[in-house]
């Protein structure tokens, strides 16, 4: 058992790894069309990004530029948004969608909002989970320790959990951005229509992550027989 390729695996991931890569394919084509179409407003993403923070309550969360293509975040540690180089410092609607974005982060973590304090605390476990859960499975097939192997199973689970919990964070993060979009005048309707293009795309990422994890436990479930009795 997983001593040799397994086409079952294959089967089970094909339809996530089609949907990623349309989805990182969608998401970077978006972005860079929009990259062109400069805002009426003429505001970077920064600049963006602290207005919208500064118009409902939130003076005190920094704006940093951070490294690499698409990195943005939003850190709860130090109430802070890194913005990378293409969002912070650009005037177009994908810059200023993505960083609108990210201070509806901001706006979630003062909001105390239950999916975004769900995904924070699953987030040790499930940084140990993403590498412990093969480990665990490896170890116990070698040792013959099904309880060995179960348990990397579970890790699985948190995985796909975590998965499903940020679909409801960036969802809303998406939905406050091109509501404050407008409404604090960083943008005209038609622009937070195209800017939001460019989230939308970007939730598809999210989706795509999600039915990885969750195929993949399907898969190790049903491998170690969890599901339809043991298959040796």
């Amino acid at each position: 058992m997983f001593m040799y390729f397994d086409p079952m695996y294959l089967l089970f991931m094909a339809p996530a790894l089609i949907l990623a890569g349309i989805a990182s394919a969608k998401t970077k084509g978006t972005f860079k069309k929009y990259s062109r179409v400069a805002a009426s407003s003429r505001l970077t993403g920064a600049q963006a990004a602290r207005r919208m923070l500064d118009r409902n309550g939130l003076q005190d969360v920094q704006i940093f530029r951070a490294r690499g293509f698409l990195s943005d975040h939003y850190n709860p540690a130090n109430r802070s948004l890194n913005l990378s180089p293409d969002v912070h410092d650009s005037q177009s609607l994908s810059s200023i969608g993505v960083a609108c974005h990210e201070a509806g982060h901001a706006l979630q973590h003062a909001e105390n909002y239950a999916p975004l304090k769900w995904r924070s605390a699953l987030v040790p476990i499930t940084q140990f989970s993403s590498h412990g859960a093969y480990i665990f499975i490896l170890l116990g097939v070698f040792m013959q320790s099904m309880a060995m192997s179960q348990f990397g199973v579970i890790l699985f689970g948190v995985g796909f959990v975590f998965a499903l919990v940020t679909l409801p964070v960036e969802w809303d993060a998406t939905a406050r951005a091109k509501r404050l979009m407008v409404g604090d005048g960083i943008v005209q309707p038609q622009e937070a229509h195209d800017a939001g293009k460019v989230l939308d795309a970007a939730f598809l990422t999210y989706v795509a992550a999600a039915v990885s994890a969750l195929l993949t436990l399907l898969y190790y479930a049903l491998r170690l027989g969890l599901l339809g009795g043991r298959d040796d």
